[in-house]
């Protein structure tokens, strides 16, 4: 086996930057079509290998010689200083085995299922809340343009994780600014991504010591307080873990929904199906992820010793992104991936990831989309595209998969 060259057919395939509707998708079939295993240079950075195939996805993904590596392996986050990394970057994400399932257990004991679910009615009341504005923003006769990714996709999550945690609802919008240099890294500035890391952090702070002073019933107490045995949280830990929720907690949610509802209503016969069958919204919110979900690829891992995968060796000590996108519409594993189906019945997705890093909060993501998606289909039974499918455009992201804008019709 070999490690494949920048070749001309994949070193122009950029999915990073692909923002024009269906474009990223058109990328990463193409770049499936040449094989499970590229080399690519891409996003301004050096070499780095992309993953598109499913089989090589899961394998990989599941293999204990694929590690995180650390924060250190990340972009940008060595070049914050170790005393700020260590703060921002000592979580799930960039740790292995056995400090990662020692992280899980602890965030798992206070981020239950049974909390997850106690918010069902909340996100209930503030969706309709959202959607109450929505249609004012629409006009006196509710018939005028509203994009819903500041009317409901984007609020909606950070006003839940707000309440989940025990954040101050008013700032909703810092958090909400701070987010896309540290979503994006490979394609801002140093200077924007340590800005949003030092304002997280400094926000993140503040916050335990006034939640070490006066506890409440959230889960950022329950943090401070959670135990394993006599385990507990470090301070880096619990800065880091808060970090990681502020951040990827609500962003990965933000895109779930506005791609649900774009994916939805740019295929009337399946948004028919769900409208005539209401029990097909939890299944169909599989095969929405499965067809365009919220991430394109994990955080980069790197292989502790040479790995061969489908027929690509590759070498230690090299940044590996596993494209969950492309995996998911691989058309090995997914005959006519390309097509929307709420009814296939066919092999899992793995939109949030695969093996011991599968993402803790999916649940969560899942419950805020499926009560989102079947409020404002109920509410509005001539819900429509305000702009053709074809002209909706995506953020630039190394990691989400979001769009830019979804303005569509209520009534």
């Amino acid at each position: 086996m070999s490690s494949p060259p920048i070749s001309n057919t994949t070193a122009s395939l950029d999915p990073f930057r692909a923002v024009g509707a269906g474009e990223r998708h058109a990328v990463y079939a193409a770049l499936t079509e040449a094989g499970p295993v590229h080399r690519l240079e891409t996003a301004g950075s050096s070499a780095i290998w992309l993953v598109t195939g499913h089989a090589a996805a899961r394998a990989l993904l599941a293999d204990p010689r694929m590690v995180k590596g650390g924060w250190r392996n990340a972009r940008y986050v060595k070049e914050l200083g170790d005393e700020v990394a260590r703060a921002a970057h000592t979580h799930m994400l960039y740790t292995d085995p056995p400090d990662h399932g020692r992280l899980r257990r602890l965030v798992g004991s206070a981020l239950s299922r049974r909390r997850v679910e106690r918010m069902a009615p909340r996100i209930e009341q503030v969706t309709h809340a959202l959607l109450t504005e929505a249609e004012r923003e629409a006009g006196p006769d509710g018939r005028g343009p509203v994009d819903l990714v500041p009317a409901l996709a984007a609020p909606l999550p950070i006003i839940v994780l707000c309440e989940l945690i025990g954040i101050p609802e008013d700032t909703a919008a810092d958090l909400r600014s701070w987010t896309p240099p540290l979503m994006a890294a490979a394609l801002c500035s140093f200077e924007e991504y340590r800005h949003s890391t030092l304002e997280v952090l400094r926000f993140t702070r503040e916050l335990i010591a006034l939640r070490r002073a006066e506890p409440q019933d959230d889960l950022l107490s329950d943090l401070i307080a959670a135990r394993d045995g006599a385990d507990r949280l470090s301070e880096d830990e619990l800065t880091s873990l808060m970090f990681l929720l502020l951040v990827a907690g609500h962003e990965t949610t933000v895109h779930m929904i506005g791609n649900c509802v774009r994916s939805l209503l740019a295929h009337p016969d399946q948004l028919a199906l769900v409208r005539e069958r209401p029990e097909l919204l939890e299944p169909a919110i599989e095969e929405l992820l499965r067809y365009d979900g919220p991430l394109q690829t994990t955080v980069p891992y790197i292989a502790t010793e040479p790995v061969d995968v489908a027929g690509v060796t590759i070498p230690p000590g090299e940044p590996v992104f596993i494209g969950l996108l492309a995996a998911n519409r691989d058309p090995a594993r997914f005959p006519g991936g390309d097509i929307l189906d709420i009814t296939r019945d066919g092999p899992a997705h793995i939109a949030f990831g695969h093996g011991v890093h599968h993402c803790v909060g999916a649940p969560l993501a899942r419950l805020e989309a499926r009560l989102a998606l079947g409020i404002l289909l109920s509410r509005f039974p001539r819900l429509r595209l305000a702009a053709p499918a074809g002209e909706l455009m995506m953020l630039p992201s190394v990691l989400s998969n979001g769009l830019a804008a979804l303005p569509v019709f209520l009534r």
